[in-house]
């Protein structure tokens, strides 16, 4: 699996764009709505910025700030470290666990075209199974 270049495991279908003044309400909203820990920003066609759901965590939530009056460009990770397809999805890895962070945009011809996760690396199985013990631990905060 880490010899097969990005393309073969990054998410195409649930890539999520945003432009830098979306509100941060709105960007959460939209990770939640599919299922997803990251918003590529983009002015245009070009890749700014990606806002993740620890970004919201420590950069808003924490500091007190208003989720619905924040524009995303106010708390984005900019200039994010970025992947082509053709990289081993090996080497994407090992970047981001040095660099310490959990999703990297897939860049080709200068366009966002996916994004890729350290969930990535899991086997199909274990990811469905941790995203079923997600979903049953959130049912349970919501309902007792």
């Amino acid at each position: 699996m880490f010899d097969r270049p990005v393309r073969s495991v990054m998410r195409r279908r649930n890539v999520v764009t945003a432009t830098p003044d979306t509100t941060v309400r709105k960007a959460a909203s939209m990770m939640a709505g599919r299922n997803v820990g990251a918003v590529m920003i983009v002015d245009g066609e070009a890749l700014v910025g990606i806002l993740t759901e620890r970004d919201v965590v420590f950069r808003v939530v924490a500091p007190g700030l208003d989720p619905a009056a924040t524009a995303v460009a106010a708390v984005m990770t900019p200039k994010p470290h970025t992947t082509s397809p053709d990289v081993p999805f090996g080497s994407a890895l090992a970047v981001m666990h040095e660099k310490g962070f959990r999703h990297m945009p897939v860049i080709e011809n200068g366009k966002p075209v996916g994004i890729v996760s350290a969930r990535s690396a899991m086997d199909p199985e274990l990811e469905d199974f941790a995203a079923e013990a997600l979903r049953r631990e959130h049912y349970r905060a919501q309902h007792g």
